[in-house]
């Protein structure tokens, strides 16, 4: 995983933007003797650092797919060379508009001509410190993950015991009745296991992640049969090979079926949704709820909520969200995953 972050996003644009405004800010003041000359130098000096600022961010997003190929290091020496160009090009480009100022302006200027030896040692020293910066927050990011994925392994082992033993009466009830549907269950509960129990650290696909959906759903339905109706929804256009987490629909199904239908007498119904609008894949699972006399005994302590989270914000940094609702009186978890992402 890269360690710059996305200069695409318009939240890094906007860290780009204040970042070079406190430093002209800080320039500007340490050029003038009275603070009541503080705004002239700032205008011209905030130009010219958002200039070589916001052009070097925009290089850098556009040239991410091939700095993504030659690793951290080679992105960062990279990212370094492209800052120390654009000060000089921004500096000749100053020169060049100046050239058509009056003599009194011309000589002024002439006598910053030691202004592009400043400007890249500047340019310099901020650009090592921020890309130190940068690499320092990706290794904290990686131990996180690292510490996510151990979190994930465990929920992974320990999927839910009464999920199992429900599903093995339901097994054992079919092999009676329905052998061929009995053996289409223990397939689903096989391939549901296998995933929960694979390497985490593996991308899946959005294609897999429903497949699985279905498959735990399936089962469920076999053991709730009537009380549990599922709704789908979903564009024909949503990406079905775009990457993501493993495991990240099945448990917020496993949520909702545990707080929202067992508990009610007459089941409920779950609706997944779907759409892909603006490179952002939209999920969301909304699941009816029993009524409050019957919840206090399925308090969850919001650990699947808070890994999955985590594991978002460990890959796609906050361009990922998970937001909890309550909508006409459905609980409603909604999932957007960025895509393509070259995170």
């Amino acid at each position: 995983m890269l360690f710059l972050p996305n200069f695409c996003a318009i939240r890094v644009v906007f860290a780009v933007v204040v970042i070079c405004e406190l430093l002209a800010i800080i320039l500007s003041l340490a050029a003038v003797e009275r603070l009541e000359d503080f705004m002239m130098p700032l205008s011209r000096i905030s130009l010219m650092v958002q200039w070589i600022g916001l052009s070097s961010a925009g290089l850098i997003c556009l040239f991410r797919k091939q700095l993504n190929r030659i690793g951290n290091w080679g992105a960062g020496m990279a990212s370094f060379l492209i800052l120390m160009v654009m000060t000089l090009f921004v500096y000749q480009l100053i020169v060049w508009l100046n050239l058509g100022l009056d003599s009194a302006q011309q000589a002024a200027h002439e006598a910053y001509s030691d202004l592009l030896p400043r400007a890249l040692a500047i340019s310099a020293i901020v650009g090592i410190l921020v890309l130190h910066y940068l690499y320092l927050q990706h290794l904290w990011r990686c131990q996180e993950e690292a510490e996510n994925s151990a979190r994930l392994q465990a929920l992974h082992s320990r999927i839910r015991p009464h999920f199992l033993f429900n599903s093995m009466n339901t097994i054992a009830s079919l092999t009676r009745s329905d052998p061929k549907l009995a053996e289409e269950v223990v397939e689903d509960l096989a391939d549901l296991f296998r995933v929960s129990l694979g390497d985490s650290a593996r991308p899946s696909t959005l294609g897999k992640e429903l497949e699985l959906a279905r498959q735990y759903l399936s089962i469920e339905h076999y053991r709730l049969g009537e009380r549990l109706e599922v709704v789908w929804s979903l564009d024909e256009d949503l990406p079905d090979k775009a990457s993501m987490p493993p495991m990240i629909l099945q448990p917020l199904l496993e949520n909702a079926i545990y707080h929202g239908i067992e508990p009610a007498p007459d089941g409920g119904r779950i609706t997944l949704s779907g759409h892909y609008r603006r490179k952002r894949i939209n999920l969301s699972i909304r699941n009816t709820l029993p009524e409050a006399h019957q919840t206090s005994q399925r308090q969850g302590n919001k650990l699947a909520m808070e890994n999955i989270r985590a594991r978002l914000a460990g890959v796609y940094d906050l361009e990922a969200s998970l937001t909890e609702t309550i909508v006409d009186g459905d609980y409603q978890v909604r999932l957007v995953i960025p895509h393509p992402w070259w995170g």
